[in-house]
């Protein structure tokens, strides 16, 4: 099958022509370049908008593996990580391009279900895949995938715009993903080869999904916009303690998260135990989890958690900001003893390493 054939193979015949044209596409897939329609797309957003541009990357031996990831859970993830840009932006996805380096050894099939995960994130979050690009690779799989948004013209949600005084939040657990990627990576051959069905028969199938299914928080950044109230935000992409730094940064303050207040699943707890890991680390340094972290207003705290929860998501906030040079710190639980074994004060704080995942780190 060559490359054209292949293309028809993997992408024919899966969104209909009218919903594309209803999301803003002139043109799609077959000419030399998609052409969209932006300012009429049925993105629910009135009045004037712009466009967000997101791209992300995932190399086989780098972001995945046979043993960590099925065909379908690379295609799926490689679009949810750029629907998460778009979710920290408090915006809308709309259209995808994908680019694809595929090793001999795939074959058409085995990409045709890498492509069936893509398609399966893209309906559940209204995206029209509109074109991209196919290669040859020598080794390894690589997929990059652009996406397009919409948000409200000015209203776009930054890193940047944290005061003192606001309340810290993120909108889910965090460390799930981090600690499916080590089950995954020490589970038993015999329990993942041969494309054998997910760790779904025991109790931690929960944090296998987090890693290979991840859910981006479209809505929970829409309604951070409406609400009026928040002033910063991004994703837990790289971990929550690189996140917070990159929020610390760009708005020129300190924030200050409290341990005792970080949601945890008892999943994540349970696991962690029984292979003798901290689950502190894999909370603030896992990353992929794709949540939202930031802040809002500290009196509208209240207002936003229960606007959330009348929508069926969680809300927590787990800290707050404070005038000072860019800092994380952490008050860790009141258990907690220093380096000489001795039980740290009430208030005590220590500081958040500034670490998490980073391609080119030592």
């Amino acid at each position: 099958m060559d490359e054209f054939a292949s293309i028809r193979h993997w992408t024919a015949n899966r969104q209909p022509a009218s919903w594309q044209h209803a999301r803003g596409v002139a043109l799609g897939i077959g000419d030399d370049a998609a052409a969209l329609d932006f300012g009429n797309a049925e993105d629910g957003i009135t009045g004037d908008k712009r466009l967000l541009l997101a791209m992300d990357t995932m190399v086989e031996s780098v972001h995945f593996s046979e043993r960590t990831m099925r065909d379908e859970d690379i295609g799926f993830k490689a679009l949810a990580a750029n629907v998460s840009d778009i979710a920290a932006m408090g915006g809308v996805p709309l259209h995808a391009v994908v680019s694809v380096s595929v090793p001999r050894a795939y074959g058409a099939e085995r990409m045709k279900r890498v492509y069936d995960g893509l398609y399966s994130c893209a309906e559940r979050y209204g995206i029209a895949v509109v074109g991209g690009d196919t290669t040859s690779s020598p080794a390894h799989m690589v997929i990059s995938v652009a996406l397009t948004g919409a948000v409200e013209a000015g209203l776009e949600l930054r890193r940047s715009g944290a005061k003192a005084g606001d309340a810290v939040f993120v909108t889910g657990p965090v460390g799930m993903s981090a600690a499916g990627l080590h089950l995954l990576q020490h589970a038993g051959a015999s329990r993942w080869a041969e494309g054998s069905q997910r760790l779904d028969d025991n109790s931690y199938g929960v944090l296998c999904a987090a890693h290979q299914r991840p859910a981006p928080s479209v809505l929970a950044g829409r309604l951070l916009l409406k609400s009026g109230f928040c002033h910063s935000l991004n994703d837990v992409s790289d971990g929550l303690s690189s996140e917070a730094w990159e929020l610390a940064e760009a708005s020129g303050l300190r924030l200050v998260l409290e341990e005792r207040l970080l949601p945890k699943s008892g999943s994540l707890s349970t696991y962690a135990a029984s292979v003798g890991v901290n689950p502190l680390e894999w909370m603030l340094y896992g990353g992929e989890d794709y949540v939202l972290v930031g802040t809002v207003l500290r009196e509208s705290a209240d207002s936003v958690k229960a606007e959330f929860h009348r929508h069926g998501l969680p809300f927590y906030v787990i800290g707050r900001t404070e005038e000072g040079p860019p800092d994380v710190e952490l008050i860790p639980l009141s258990s907690r003893m220093d380096g000489a074994g001795a039980k740290a004060p009430r208030g005590h704080r220590v500081k958040v390493e500034k670490k998490g995942y980073n391609h080119f780190g030592t």
